[in-house]
């Protein structure tokens, strides 16, 4: 039953899947239907365990290293998308950062975090815009959480994300992205470009690691 389980793709819930690489830790599928690359449920941490790990992290607003690191996101989402519009950091973690970063631009912006600001209030609203960085690597559940995110978006808004991309099984092997046990999803080029068919939506690539996926319909 395990086994059958970890064949099913959790991004298109397809068994078209099959074993892509294994390391000391963990194994890792591919999906050769939405071309996702992910690791099964039995080498997932605990939530806690995963929430240990965030409570690690440094962010800081104040950090100008850190700011020039959102900045892949945050200015041509300012370039695409009118000062004032309402907006949602989803993932924002324990410093949020690119939030205030777009208050401080003139956009109006809530914040969600399943562990430091876990406000379900916000998946009742429009946006017009919805961030996600460094997040759909962690997401247990892909499909529900990404099309949770895409019908909160008004027509001709953005959910704007940024995620390293997997480019081919040998760089994959040597990989530092795989080396943080909370990653358990890793997206390329054509996971989006299958994400941007499903959703009859303009997938627009942005640098090596920044995804702008415009809702049109």
């Amino acid at each position: 039953m395990r086994d059958s389980l970890a064949r099913v793709c959790p991004l298109c819930k397809g068994v078209n899947t099959e074993n892509y690489f294994r390391d000391k830790f963990r194994d890792y599928f591919v999906c050769q239907d939405c071309s996702l690359v992910y690791v099964p449920e039995q080498f997932h941490l605990s939530e806690e365990e995963e929430k240990a790990r965030y409570d690690l992290h440094e962010n800081d607003p104040d950090d100008l290293r850190y700011r020039d690191f959102l900045g892949r996101v945050f200015h041509p989402l300012r370039a695409s998308v009118p000062s004032g519009s309402y907006g949602l950091d989803f993932g924002c973690g324990p410093g949020p950062t690119l939030s205030i970063m777009l208050q401080e631009a003139g956009y109006v912006v809530d914040t969600y975090d399943k562990f430091f600001a876990p406000d379900s209030g916000v998946f009742g609203k429009p946006y017009d815009f919805i961030t996600a960085t460094e997040v759909v690597e962690h997401l247990r559940d892909p499909r529900f959480e990404l099309e949770r995110l895409y019908g909160l978006i008004k027509y001709n808004g953005l959910l704007g994300i940024m995620t390293k991309l997997v480019t081919n099984r040998s760089a994959f092997e040597t990989w530092h992205y795989i080396r943080d046990a909370t990653h358990i999803c890793f997206f390329s080029r054509a996971t989006f470009e299958w994400l941007g068919d499903l959703w009859k939506a303009r997938v627009e690539f942005i640098g090596n690691d920044v995804i702008f996926i415009h809702k049109n319909s």
